[in-house]
């Protein structure tokens, strides 16, 4: 029987109504915010008050927040027979679409206000600062856009991260963040007693350095230079000097300084956002001695929010722990999971809480213990914590799982058989005969030879050990 779904957000099977989408038209207020730039320039040319230049901050950390608590919850799911129906749905994929050229016209605008506008310092910088926040906004709609198979839209994710000069969250994010999330190794991922003044740092810069890393290494799998315009930090990377060159040619030099404003501004509230996700989380290790891995990450591996108001304007990401779970899954059908840890609110106003780490502290540090039923040997800790943890209370051995409980494990094969494998996850299919040229693997090259510690390049979820081999007999 087949199945559709129609303008109002309705998915049927055959003459049956199953589901309806409540927030289908919700989503559209996601396009409202990038329109901030606009609304702060006609409010100060109509009033002359500096403060509507600082719109951005003002809605986004005043006014989200107030309206999360007035809106409430909602942990509505679509079932999972109809999530496939849904995602292919594309009307909600032409709404990400159109944020980037709103964000631009927003930047463009609000950028030639302040080259030719008569603006204080003050008000220029407040100005930028709007701008810096939906650049933000415009990371997640990067974030959203780059974790999909089709290469337009992972183009397009590029495109939105140029504003910020950030463009090496495209690779960092889906395969190195993706890959180790909530374990120490990801930059990406806070530890418990860890304020946010210490993560910026640390996740900043070890994200720079990760994606050089992840590049590097696969050039080297090509026996290349990483020096080169494939590389998908420096390409885009490019784009962002393409278009501060071209803003700075256009409006003089004396912009550079709002520009990098808002890059600092944009960035700082895509990281704040990471701090809340995972704060805490940790992936146990399992497998049998000398095959020891980081579990699989599942649901309970990422802090989740269901406030309404927040979710519609970031696509869904509160719902963060489907979304580690199946990354290629699109925003309108990610769901809420009851074993998930929550947040006492949603992202707004927890950014603002991150700014005061005594007060964060005091909410979150107990929510962590909570989820780890008081055992803190399970949380993902800074050094110092860890340390004065094992001096007051020596840490449980925890015991060892089965390799079953991290990833299956596969009978041994006749490799004279194989002739690929496939990610049980997102349905990626590496075939022998064609390879994957992208990852460093010529067309002929054995799945015997592609390396252990490689990870599906589509979820970042799924290492080879996970994959299903494909016979040559097989369908």
């Amino acid at each position: 029987m087949t199945q559709s779904t129609d303008p109002a957000g309705t998915v049927r099977d055959g003459s049956t109504i199953r589901w309806s989408d409540r927030k289908r038209y919700l989503w559209l207020v996601a396009l409202v915010m990038p329109c901030l730039p606009f609304a702060a320039v006609a409010l100060y040319s109509l009033t002359g008050w500096g403060v509507w230049l600082w719109l951005g901050p003002i809605v986004i950390l005043g006014l989200v927040p107030v309206i999360d608590m007035i809106a409430g919850l909602d942990g509505s799911n679509p079932p999972d027979d109809l999530i496939a129906a849904l995602e292919k749905d594309r009307y909600y994929r032409w709404i990400t679409y159109l944020f980037l050229p709103i964000q631009y016209a927003g930047f463009i605008t609000a950028f030639w206000f302040i080259a030719r506008g008569d603006l204080t310092t003050v008000d220029k910088v407040g100005l930028a600062v709007t701008v810096g926040f939906i650049g933000g906004l415009g990371i997640n709609t990067a974030h959203e856009l780059g974790h999909k198979r089709e290469s337009v839209e992972r183009w397009l994710s590029k495109i939105a991260l140029a504003q910020t000069f950030y463009g090496h969250f495209y690779i960092e994010h889906n395969r190195g963040h993706h890959v180790r999330v909530a374990t120490p190794a990801d930059p990406a991922s806070s530890r418990l007693g860890e304020s946010f003044y210490g993560f910026w740092p640390r996740t900043v810069l070890g994200s720079l350095a990760s994606a050089w890393r992840i590049e590097r290494r696969r050039y080297a799998l090509r026996h290349r230079h990483p020096i080169r315009i494939g590389n998908d930090v420096l390409n885009a990377w490019l784009m962002s000097v393409a278009l501060w060159v071209a803003m700075t040619a256009w409006l003089g030099v004396g912009i550079l300084p709002y520009l990098a404003i808002q890059a600092f501004i944009g960035l700082t509230l895509l990281e704040a956002v990471n701090y809340l996700e995972h704060y805490g989380m940790l992936r146990q290790i399992v497998g049998a001695p000398g095959s020891e891995r980081y579990e699989r990450v599942d649901p309970s591996h990422s802090w989740n929010s269901n406030n309404i108001a927040t979710n519609v304007l970031l696509y869904h990401l509160q719902r963060h722990s489907d979304h580690h779970a199946n990354p290629t899954r699109r925003y309108q059908a990610l769901r809420d999971y009851e074993e998930s840890p929550a947040l006492p609110t949603g992202y707004a106003a927890m950014i603002l809480l991150a700014l005061v780490p005594p007060a964060w502290r005091r909410v979150m540090d107990p929510r962590v213990a909570d989820h780890f039923a008081g055992d803190l040997s399970r949380a993902n800790m800074t050094p110092r914590r860890q340390a004065r943890l094992a001096r007051d209370e020596p840490a449980p051995v925890p015991g060892r799982e089965s390799l079953a409980a991290g990833g299956e494990a596969h009978a041994s094969l006749d490799v004279s058989i194989v002739r690929g494998a496939r990610c049980p996850g997102c349905g990626y299919t590496y075939d022998e005969q064609v390879g994957d040229a992208r990852e460093g693997f010529p067309a002929g090259t054995p799945w015997a030879a592609v390396p252990d510690s490689w990870c599906c390049p589509d979820c970042g979820v799924r290492e080879k050990v996970d994959f299903t081999a494909i016979t040559r007999t097989s369908a």
